[in-house]
């Protein structure tokens, strides 16, 4: 059930209007908790056996957590249990080939068949979410959730529940634990960022797929120029695309009275890698610091531990992704590059004597080159690409002006989001202005089909 279908529109116009009427009444939440298992299972109702053993367990891990004398014992098997079920789902095809591949080297000529396995969507992110939750009430930093109800409907609550953000209990759970108060402002704020994250994802991302997925699909047809242009063309659609996701759950969310945390905050803006991934992807970026950064030491040691940890955390942050090695090189990358550029970032000079455009325009630089290797079907695509844009001869990449005309649109009002002249755009007829010219364009611009979104296969 994608959000901008008529399937999703239809059911959260019920699902909305019971709430409403349930607000009063004990029963909103349970209403909430069948709503979107409803929504889950209408990918696969198989889904749903997932995602039930899934909170079951990590529900009775934590009651165990805080009443045996073995916690740590509960702990470990909480999150292996998470572990293993994500490893199992996501990995297991990947692992299998490495294992064949190694076979094969060996010169043996016995293979092991692939397992037939159908990636649960959102697996990714509720499992986060969920183990989030158990390491918190570990620590101490969250109390323990009495309610079974309650608890399954923070791990499956559907706004968020497929591609994030990834929240936590002490910011969802606590909102769930009463009734979310509702205001006018609430529901008019929420349409704003449904109608923004349509547009993101249905005028921009979709229409720049379009030019993007032929080719990548087969880029030793295309020259060096037409290369560039994908790779720019997919920085802006992967983006609007899961910024768009992000937006419309968070504005689903908001219309119901409940607020969801921001995930993105114009990464295209940063001046520096720290700061991208302080700007994209919010939820796993902080997520991996407070549960994988922080527990490797941080940076409570020397300065090589600092970068290991940090790098670390990047490759894994890749791995996360999916179970190919161009993720791998895309975090890899992305390690290397955070280690290398630290200590320049913080640096005076770097912060005060190099102007902003220019680092902008190096770090959104860097990031467009490493999503070749997120985009790329294989490593030996990626470096293909990388050749061909380098060495190959460039001709006309036959680049839509309309997809250019957008993506300047959308930049330069994320320029004017972080600039002395951004009290104008908080203006209320600014933005009844803006609503109705996003409307007016999804509602004229030609189709480009229901393609779904990139971040539903993590």
């Amino acid at each position: 059930m994608l959000f901008h279908t008529w399937t999703f529109a239809v059911f959260f116009l019920i699902t909305y209007s019971v709430y409403l009427a349930l607000r009063r009444t004990s029963y909103w939440l349970p209403w909430l908790l069948i709503a979107s298992y409803v929504f889950y299972g209408w990918w696969n109702p198989l889904y749903l056996l997932l995602i039930l053993y899934s909170t079951l367990l990590d529900y009775f891990a934590v009651i165990l957590i805080e009443r045996s004398a073995h916690r740590k014992l509960w702990l470990i098997v909480s999150l292996s249990n998470n572990l293993v079920l994500l490893g199992f789902f996501k990995y297991a095809g990947f692992l299998t080939n490495q294992a064949n591949a190694l076979l094969s080297l060996a010169g043996t000529a016995y293979r092991i068949a692939p397992p037939d396995i159908l990636l649960p969507v959102g697996i990714s992110f509720f499992t986060f979410q969920s183990m989030g939750y158990v390491i918190d009430c570990y620590r101490g930093d969250t109390d323990r959730e009495r309610s079974f109800v309650r608890f399954a409907a923070f791990v499956s609550l559907f706004p968020q529940l497929v591609a994030g953000p990834i929240e936590r209990s002490r910011n969802l759970l606590s909102q769930l634990r009463r009734l979310p108060p509702l205001s006018q402002d609430d529901v008019t704020d929420g349409l704003s960022l449904v109608v923004a994250g349509l547009f993101k994802k249905v005028a921009i991302a979709n229409y720049l797929a379009l030019y993007v997925d032929p080719i990548y699909a087969a880029p030793d047809r295309y020259n060096g120029a037409a290369l560039a242009m994908a790779t720019f063309a997919f920085a802006w659609q992967i983006y609007c695309d899961f910024s768009g996701y992000t937006d419309m759950a968070r504005g689903v969310a908001r219309m119901m009275g409940l607020r969801l945390m921001l995930n993105f905050d114009h990464p295209y803006l940063a001046t520096g890698l720290g700061d991208f991934w302080s700007r994209w992807h919010i939820s796993l970026s902080t997520w991996f610091r407070d549960y994988l950064y922080i527990p490797l030491g941080g940076n409570r040691s020397s300065a090589s531990a600092t970068y290991r940890n940090l790098f670390l955390t990047m490759l894994i942050s890749g791995l996360w992704h999916g179970a190919s090695w161009t993720f791998v090189a895309w975090g890899a990358l992305h390690g290397l590059a955070y280690v290398m550029t630290r200590g320049v970032e913080r640096s005076t000079w770097y912060r005060h004597r190099i102007p902003t455009i220019v680092k902008r325009l190096a770090v959104f630089s860097f990031v467009c080159f490493t999503w070749i290797f997120f985009r790329a079907n294989s490593m030996s695509d990626a470096w293909l690409i990388i050749d061909k844009i380098v060495d190959s001869p460039w001709g006309d990449p036959a680049f839509p002006l309309l997809a250019l005309a957008l993506v300047g649109s959308l930049w330069t009002y994320e320029l004017v989001c972080e600039s002395p002249a951004k009290g104008l755009l908080a203006r209320p007829a600014f933005r009844v202005a803006s609503v109705v010219c996003m409307i007016l364009y999804i509602c004229t611009a030609p189709g480009s089909g229901d393609v779904p979104f990139i971040y539903f296969q993590f």
